[in-house]
């Protein structure tokens, strides 16, 4: 294989994911991998890089993105309870996106309108990330809105929509991602909002509640 599509060391993704940071908490915008596609991410409690996310998507300000977590505990405590929230959480880490109530007192940035779209993505190069970020980050799709999301690094770069674009340590420069988008779900009714990877697995479960 040559040299440069051998894929990262677990050393060159660490210093990866600490530039990375830097660039976030001076209020920048990062892509980065994920099973499904390439994503945006801003840290949401710098203003500024709020804005910027938005703007660099092209995304109009009544379109609330996602929040992206460490874990399900992360998630979880960002949102209010409900046996299909507590149902649904064993899949993550995973493709699966959950819009649900946010509990009393989650800033707006996180969940306007007091909805919150939660995502805990099961990539090893995101986690990295958001462990190194404090658990928690504003994210989108990779693409200026309405266009595909970038599969690949090059990809990614190409569309110069981020400060900063993350090698993946999984695979080699021009490998792409799955490309399937992850599914997303609005809680408490269980309605599948899109289409994805879990959408058979998300049915099962909520016919478990059902029964």
């Amino acid at each position: 294989m040559p040299e440069s599509l051998t894929p990262l060391t677990e050393n060159d993704a660490a210093l990866a994911v600490d530039t990375a940071w830097a660039v976030l908490r001076r209020g920048g915008v990062v892509a980065y991998p994920s099973e499904t596609v390439w994503g945006l991410a801003a840290v949401p409690d710098h203003p500024e890089a709020v804005e910027r996310l938005y703007v660099v998507k092209g995304r109009a300000a009544h379109r609330p993105v996602q929040v992206s977590c460490q874990d399900a505990r992360a998630a979880l405590e960002l949102a209010r309870p409900s046996a299909a929230l507590t149902a649904l959480s064993v899949l993550w880490p995973g493709p699966l996106t959950l819009v649900t109530p946010a509990l009393s007192g989650t800033p707006p940035t996180l969940a306007p309108g007091g909805l919150v779209g939660l995502r805990v993505p099961s990539h090893p190069l995101a986690l990295a990330l958001l462990r190194r970020c404090g658990g928690r980050l504003l994210t989108t799709s990779c693409n200026p809105s309405g266009l595909p999301p970038a599969l690949t690094a090059a990809q990614a770069r190409d569309m110069a929509l981020a400060d900063f674009v993350l090698p993946d340590v999984q695979a080699a420069e021009g490998e792409p991602m799955g490309g399937q988008a992850s599914t997303v779900v609005q809680l408490p009714e269980g309605t599948v909002l899109r289409s994805g990877l879990l959408d058979g697995a998300v049915a099962a479960l909520l016919a478990g509640l059902r029964e």
